[in-house]
């Protein structure tokens, strides 16, 4: 099993909101994921929250990061 750590969208139409989880690399986008890792609002540009710790935890486990949560990450800091 390959996880991998990228956006699920939630909101609604027009207003998008997105979730950084870590889920199998099988399961559809917006699918059952394995944990909720953060948060980002993208009309403001806003990371709401962002769990750091439990993201190098995932990679330290094998999981990949996806090119958007890596800016994220770096946006954080």
């Amino acid at each position: 099993m390959s996880v991998k750590i990228r956006l699920s969208r939630m909101g609604k139409n027009n207003r998008p909101y997105w979730r950084v989880v870590a889920v199998d690399s099988r399961k559809k986008r917006d699918g059952a994921f394995l944990e909720n890792l953060g948060s980002y609002d993208p009309i403001k540009h806003d990371v709401l929250q962002l769990h750091t710790d439990r993201i190098n935890d995932w990679v330290l486990k094998g999981a990949i990061c996806s090119p958007a949560v890596k800016k994220l990450i770096k946006i954080s800091k």
